[in-house]
Parts: C-alpha cells; structure tokens; sequence
C-alpha cells in the first residue's frame, strides 16, 4: 500500500528503504492455531527479515488466565520487551510469517501499553520472500533500552462490559472470525466451546479485508466491507474473534479508516463461548 503508516501499516518498500535505520526494530509475531502444523518460531530461527526478534504471543501474555495468550501486565511486558533491546524511541514494525494475521495483535498490544510508534509489516514475510528481499537466519545483536509504559484501558473491553454492550446494543460488536464459525455451522479449534457468537454482534471476517497477495485494502474498500457486514460505524466498536487475535485485524483496519472508538474483548469467543450462562446466536448477524 503506497499510504504508508508508521503507525498502523507500512509497505515493503519502506521496509526496505529503512531497513539499517538505528532506532528501527522488527519483530516477527508469527502465532497460530492449535489445529495449524507449524512451528513459528523454528521458522523463524530458519528464516527472518534482518534484524527480526522473535515476539512470542504466547509467552508475552497473563500467565495468571486459563485463557490462551491474555495481554500481558505491565510489569512483564516492559521486562520482555526490554530484554529483546525494545524500548522508548523506536520505530518497530512487526510482522508474521502468514501475511497479516497475528502480527495485529502485537500492535494493539504496543498500543494498550502506550507506544504508538509501531507499524503492520503490509502483506508479512510472504510478500517480503516473494519480492526476493533479504533474508537471515541470525540472532539480533540486542542493546538494552528502557520502555515508558502508560496502559491505554480504553483499548480493551472484559467480558462484563462486552455483555452490557450486547444488551443494550450501544455498541457495534464486530467478529473477525470466518462465516461458518460465527453462524455456528462450523466447528471451533479449540475444544469444549460452544457454536455461534455474541447476540447483536456482525460478522467481518478478517481475510475479507484483505487483497488478493495479502496487503490489506484501502480505505474505501475497508469502508465498504464492514457496511456490507451491517456495522453502523457512527457507534463505537469492540472486535472480537476466536482468542483476540484476528480481532486485531479489524482493529488495526477500523484504524486505517481514521475510526479511533474501537477496542478489542481480549477473551474473545474462547471466553464468551466456555460459560454456558452467557448467551449464544447462530445464524447469520
């Protein structure tokens, strides 16, 4: 995309150009799903862009919740960050061996923390690999450097809040995951969790939002897909998915549209879908 974003989304041209900037960090966020044979940070150790760290979604997360990969504390995220030699005046740019798909979440999770200097590498590693750019298989040289963290609450929404949402409807609750998921005709990777979504809430698929080699639409056309979708983007937002991943997706693209009233539920369907007290739709939105 020739719109590039230090913020949101940068393009592999300017990937390039900045690639031996001092202060430019790369992080490779590559995360999957249970039912996915891959190994992401094998790969990476195989094959990453110049200068990449490894950001392990994962590791990086609440290790006091049962639910996959919750955002970090504080504490812990400007500890880790900080021994990956991440910190207070960099340009990091983040990108995962997919396209776009995880490595959204490392940006909305910058972003929870208080750091905005932080771009979606633009169609990830396969777009950068198919242009023939350089690749490496070595450990980053890291230098310690401090992170100021200042958590943005407003960023992420707990179950409570996204239940009040679903009732009184206020907000416009958004599901990333694909149709059959939502609709409840299609079965969840993750064990033990029922069929469907949150009642009130529109399907946008996050692959939907993106070109056909992996770069995310423009603007208008990002605009148009979630009206198609039936979301009234005069509300506020809050995206979800199947573990507040790929919900990051359509925040990063809600971004994109110059829409800043979103925030993610963090716990996402592998929360809302484990409590049978909780109520379930199926169907289309």
């Amino acid at each position: 995309m020739a719109n590039d974003d230090p913020k949101t989304l940068v393009s592999t041209d300017w990937l390039a150009a900045h690639l031996n900037d001092p202060d430019l960090r790369i992080l490779d966020a590559t995360s999957v799903l249970p039912t996915v044979d891959l190994n992401p940070k094998a790969d990476y150790a195989k094959a990453h862009i110049p200068g990449a760290r490894f950001f392990d979604i994962d590791e990086i997360s609440d290790a006091r919740s049962d639910l996959p990969h919750m955002a970090p504390p504080v504490e812990k995220f400007m500890s880790r960050l900080r021994a990956m030699g991440v910190g207070d005046g960099h340009q990091v740019v983040v990108y995962d061996q997919l396209g776009i798909h995880s490595a959204p979440r490392v940006w909305w999770t910058f972003r929870l923390m208080g750091q905005d200097n932080i771009a979606v590498l633009d169609g990830g590693l396969p777009k950068w690999q198919a242009e023939g750019r350089e690749i490496e298989d070595l450990p980053p040289t890291i230098r310690d450097r401090h992170m100021t963290v200042r958590r943005q609450n407003q960023l992420v929404r707990d179950v409570t809040q996204v239940s009040a949402a679903s009732k009184l409807g206020d907000y416009e609750i958004i599901d990333a995951r694909s149709a059959g998921r939502f609709a409840g005709s299609e079965p969840e990777p993750r064990e033990g969790l029922r069929l469907g979504h949150i009642p009130g809430s529109k399907n946008v698929p996050y692959a939907d939002l993106m070109n056909e080699d992996g770069t995310m639409k423009d603007a208008d056309a990002l605009r148009a897909r979630f009206k198609a979708g039936g979301v009234d983007l005069s509300k506020p937002a809050i995206t979800t998915c199947g573990s507040g991943v790929t919900a990051c997706v359509l925040a990063l693209a809600l971004e994109r549209i110059g829409k800043t009233d979103w925030s993610v539920y963090d716990g996402s369907w592998a929360e809302w879908g484990a409590f049978s007290t909780l109520p379930v739709a199926t169907g289309e939105s």
